[in-house]
């Protein structure tokens, strides 16, 4: 193993330095998912671009390979590289908001509470996720979803720009007028182009009371829940955000009977961003189509609706996803999701299955690389969770059989390329499709030729 001399890095940065002896390392290294135990050789944890900057000049003068962490909330763990050098943005947390020019800026290290907390003092929110300790970085280069994409789009369609350290150490400024080509990219092309240390978002009033309506069914009644969120999910209002839960074990919350506590069943919530008369008249089809083993309706703060949805994931849980694209709840598709509904094992397992319609479609199909269609579709996204590696074992066996048995029935088997733990390169061109990627490849050969920033769903350079 060739010897690198650390000092001297340490010397250049301004933010802590932690090689593999040093205290905080093992926790410098820790992300979500407890399953991933890569070793660094060497932690850089940055204030600043500046700081990025020397990471990657001391990476390249000592051939170390790269990996960037925001929020560590990554199903594969690419932010940790095994014996190179990681680039550790958790310090670039700050968010700024102007509740004037509705913009907000945020360090490339903020989670989604930060990014919340910070709007939501003026009232004002962004797209971005279902759990709060999501790193705005990897969701938002991704594209973005969460309960505001039926009235505002994906993350990606409320960037205005963001600060970019490239691979060979410049620091630019990516936006419709600067670097246009780099700043399509960005919005759906991952984290192929460089170090995002600042995003800067468009932001809309929202809350900060909405609504929710929690509907769960037994199993018993998966086919006619799933035909009933056939005809009402695509019905909702502009201003609702639903989320669809097949295989979900009821939690042992107060607002559950305590007879279904852990029971798995079928789920649907709807927030409502508008008033409480608005949300009543947009679950009332809900309630008239199919009774529900019991339901929870309630106003409630929107960083509670950001956050309710983070004890399904907690930290240091082993866990493992695959997704893909689905038109509609077909039969053929409702007949494969009651199959396989009952086979999971651990009570953490499921599948969020998210709407992609209302503002989401109103966005070009080429405005930006987000990599699937821009007409309405659902995103199937099967996750296995566990807190020990056999249950995940098991349960990951149960999410590659489900998916397999949706590949033929899915418009887009490549699925969302920040559900994808298994990134190889065939399923990033399916899921870009091939013009896409084609241009996305042309854009990595300008600015990361030599494919630095490769620990990601891979666009290889043209």
């Amino acid at each position: 193993m060739r010897t690198i001399d650390v000092e001297v890095l340490r010397s250049s940065i301004t933010g802590p330095v932690f090689g593999r002896d040093d205290e905080g390392y093992d926790d410098a290294r820790s992300i979500w998912n407890g399953q991933i135990d890569h070793r660094p050789r060497v932690i850089v944890r940055c204030r600043g671009s500046a700081d990025v900057v020397q990471a990657l000049g001391f990476a390249r003068d000592n051939s170390l390979e790269v990996s960037v962490r925001g929020g560590g909330h990554s199903y594969r763990g690419a932010s940790v590289c095994e014996d190179g050098l990681m680039i550790d943005l958790s310090g670039l947390n700050e968010v700024k908001v102007d509740p004037n020019l509705r913009r907000a800026w945020a360090g490339g290290g903020a989670t989604m509470a930060n990014l919340d907390s910070a709007t939501q003092e003026h009232g004002l929110a962004v797209t971005g996720g279902v759990i709060s300790d999501t790193g705005i970085g990897g969701l938002t280069l991704g594209g973005g979803m969460g309960w505001l994409t039926r009235s505002l789009g994906l993350s990606i369609d409320n960037l205005a720009s963001a600060e970019v350290v490239l691979a060979d150490g410049r620091v630019v400024r990516a936006s419709e007028d600067d670097h246009p080509d780099l700043f399509w990219a960005l919005r759906g092309g991952g984290g192929n182009f460089g170090v995002v240390t600042e995003f800067e978002y468009r932001v809309s009033e929202v809350g900060p009371e909405v609504h929710l309506g929690l509907f769960f069914w037994g199993m018993d009644d998966g086919p006619d829940a799933l035909r009933l969120f056939r005809e009402v999910v695509p019905a909702l209002p502009g201003n609702g955000g639903a989320l669809v839960a097949v295989s979900l074990s009821a939690p042992p919350a107060p607002f559950v009977p305590e007879q279904f506590h852990l029971r798995p069943g079928y789920a649907l919530l709807v927030a409502g961003f508008g008033s409480a008369t608005e949300h009543e008249k947009a679950i009332a089809p809900i309630r008239e189509g199919l009774e529900p083993l019991f339901e929870f309706v309630t106003p409630l703060p929107y960083v509670g609706l950001q956050s309710m949805l983070d004890e399904s994931e907690p930290w240091g849980a082993y866990a493992y996803e695959k997704a893909l694209d689905l038109e509609d709840f077909s039969d053929e598709v409702i007949d494969v999701l009651t199959e396989h509904a009952g086979k999971k094992l651990s009570p953490m397992s499921f599948m969020p299955i998210f709407p992609m319609q209302g503002a989401f479609t109103s966005v070009g199909e080429d405005e930006t690389a987000f990599g699937g269609t821009r007409t309405p579709h659902y995103v199937c996204n099967m996750t296995a969770t566990a807190t020990d590696e056999g249950t995940l074992d098991l349960d990951r066996e149960w999410v590659r059989d489900t998916w397999e048995a949706l590949r033929p029935l899915s418009s887009n088997p490549g699925g969302y390329v920040n559900f994808m733990t298994d990134a190889d390169e065939d399923r990033v061109r399916s899921s870009y499709g091939p013009g896409k990627y084609d241009r996305l490849a042309r854009i990595k050969a300008e600015y990361d030729p030599g494919n630095v920033f490769h620990l990601n769903a891979n666009i290889k350079p043209a």
